[in-house]
């Protein structure tokens, strides 16, 4: 199947396809002589748990590590659970994050009556002289 193909069955962009067969996660496709790739049901199944772990938020170098097992079928299923358990110690400290994040938010709100003017406002005030919230290091850099 062609590249459109590909990208109709799976719900992928051609430009993604491309990028995935780029930085090695997505196998080359054969080339036929007028060099259109062709891809088959391997690229699609591959592809298709590539973008099952994108949804997952995972990163690309988690979905190699992710790939390189099963790329070894012979191994133990530990490393796969180990990938899916530092990612879900990624998962926490977003969520830790954002639940941060949504309590400033929430003191901004209310440090403005939705009186008076721009130059005024209590949000914009707190904005200017507020301390940032440390970010915390996460997978996603």
């Amino acid at each position: 199947m062609k590249i459109g193909e590909l990208a109709q069955q799976t719900g992928c962009a051609t430009e993604t396809i491309r990028y995935y067969e780029k930085i090695g996660l997505l196998p080359e496709a054969y080339r036929n002589s007028n060099n259109y790739r062709q891809y088959n049901e391997t690229h699609m199944e591959r592809l298709r748990l590539i973008r099952n772990c994108r949804s997952l938020d995972m990163t690309h170098d988690e979905i190699r590590d992710l790939l390189a097992v099963i790329d070894a079928p012979q191994q133990t299923c530990g490393p796969i659970t180990d990938i899916i358990t530092e990612h879900l110690q990624h998962v926490d400290t977003r969520i830790q994050s954002l639940l941060q994040l949504r309590q400033q938010l929430e003191q901004l709100q209310h440090a403005c009556a939705n009186e008076g003017t721009a130059e005024d406002c209590g949000i914009l005030d707190s904005l200017s002289n507020m301390t940032p919230l440390p970010t915390n290091d996460t997978h996603l850099g």
